[in-house]
């Protein structure tokens, strides 16, 4: 699946790409705004796969919402101006969509990002992925898939290591999302960053991690239960 959220500033537009997506299957569109700025602040918490993403909005432009994105994001740029298309590929951009647009060529553009993602994981899966930390005044390679779990210690995260030393650094929340796959790892409270794949079972707001119980906070709970329904957990 590719988890996306759509931006513009005109309810129409946003309806199109809802009732679009719902005709694609590999498509988990989590939310829309009118506001870049509560946009903004939602990526920071929950990062997705995809943006589609207006150019001429009146606050602030795409162009200059995409730049200030913090992690990589997968962008289609949707405006009515052809005139912005040279500026929106020269960020790389996965396509760009001329409004009024089809659901033909909504289905192309978003094939590119599925090819796109694809190859992304193909080039990750041949090689074993690593972190760098930087704690106790010395740089520290950190193997993400031994990551057992993220705790949050007021300005500092304890990184719990499997078969390892855990590493007391300090580092936000935010900034150690960013450099872990979204796909893997989820933040579920503010004090807590879990791996899904080691997730054993999901009990009344508890995650176990085997012997290790994280709780999920309120704000975090709709996103992760809706993140892990493909798991299958016991409940």
């Amino acid at each position: 699946m590719i988890s996306c959220i759509a931006i513009d500033d005109e309810p129409p537009a946003l309806k199109v790409i809802e009732s679009f997506c719902k005709q694609v299957s590999y498509l988990d569109l989590k939310k829309t705004f009118t506001s870049p700025t509560e946009a903004i602040h939602y990526l920071n918490n929950y990062p997705v796969d995809l943006l589609f993403l207006d150019i001429n909005m009146p606050s602030i432009s795409g162009i200059d919402v995409f730049k200030k994105m913090n992690q990589p994001t997968m962008v289609i740029f949707t405006t009515a101006h052809g005139e912005y298309a040279v500026e929106g590929f020269n960020l790389n951009a996965i396509d760009f969509l001329l409004k009024p647009f089809s659901f033909e060529r909504f289905n192309q553009s978003v094939k590119k990002a599925l090819d796109f993602s694809n190859y992304n994981q193909q080039n990750n899966q041949t090689a074993e992925q690593y972190i760098y930390i930087r704690a106790d005044y010395s740089l520290n390679k950190i193997k993400i898939d031994d990551i057992e779990l993220i705790e949050g210690l007021d300005d500092y995260l304890k990184i719990h290591i499997k078969n390892g030393k855990n590493i007391v650094a300090r580092i936000t929340m935010k900034g150690i999302l960013e450099k872990l796959p979204t796909s893997k790892y989820m933040r579920v409270h503010r004090s807590f960053i879990v791996p899904l794949d080691k997730i054993t079972s999901v009990r009344k707001k508890i995650i176990y991690l085997n012997q290790i119980e994280v709780p999920i906070g309120h704000s975090y709970e709709d996103d992760f239960m809706n993140s892990i329904k493909q798991l299958n957990l016991p409940q």
